[in-house]
């Protein structure tokens, strides 16, 4: 589904009265829906096409957790929000610990389910356009000549050009070529930029955070 697409959520329920209650509701503030009447179905279409998944936790044949389980093994796929009964709660709670992003409790409050969704969608869709920079940005460095790619690494780790120099027995002039091109390829401005597409690319690790930093 594109980023363009109106956003579209799994009702994943066996009760059929709520299904369409709870599909009504969303397509009151322009949400669109698609009804499953059990896990199995659900799994059975392509859950990566959902946005967001209202999922219930109590279900005949797969339970709702076992539904997060199964989605847990695949890619891409949407965040879920459990829908509970009272005596669920501590189930929920174990969802959530597995990576779910919320529960709601029946009956629902229905701004609440709203707000709950509405979120979700932004979440799932700031992490689809985070995605899709880091595939662009992975695609970007593969184009580089393979000692544009050296130098890079070698900056990133805080290596002098004359370090780099060395390292690689060329000259320091042409180490500062290949990394401002290399630089430009990738869209960094500056050393500190180029840092952090090298963290994103899982070339260098991140500097661990001290406590003073985060003041």
């Amino acid at each position: 589904m594109t980023d363009t697409a109106p956003p579209c959520i799994a009702i994943v329920d066996d009760d059929e009265a709520l299904r369409d209650s709870l599909a009504w509701l969303l397509d009151s503030v322009g949400i669109a829906s698609c009804p499953f009447a059990d896990g199995e179905a659900f799994l059975a279409a392509d859950p990566a096409g959902f946005d967001t998944v209202l999922l219930d936790v109590r279900m005949p044949g797969l339970s709702g957790l076992q539904v997060q389980q199964r989605l847990a093994e695949r890619e891409n796929t949407p965040p879920v929000i459990f829908m509970t009964g009272h005596g669920d709660v501590p189930m929920a709670v174990a969802a959530l610990k597995a990576g779910a992003r919320d529960f709601l409790e029946k009956p629902f409050n229905h701004q609440q389910l709203i707000d709950t969704v509405q979120q979700a969608l932004l979440a799932h869709q700031q992490a689809r356009q985070a995605l899709a920079r880091l595939e662009a940005l992975r695609e970007r460095y593969a184009a580089l000549r393979p000692k544009e790619r050296q130098i890079l690494v070698h900056v990133a780790r805080g290596l002098t050009s004359r370090e780099v120099a060395d390292h690689l027995g060329i000259s320091p002039k042409t180490v500062e070529v290949y990394r401002l091109r290399a630089m430009k390829a990738l869209g960094a401005a500056n050393l500190a930029v180029l840092v952090r597409l090298c963290v994103a690319l899982g070339l260098v690790e991140a500097l661990p955070q001290h406590p003073a930093d985060s003041d």
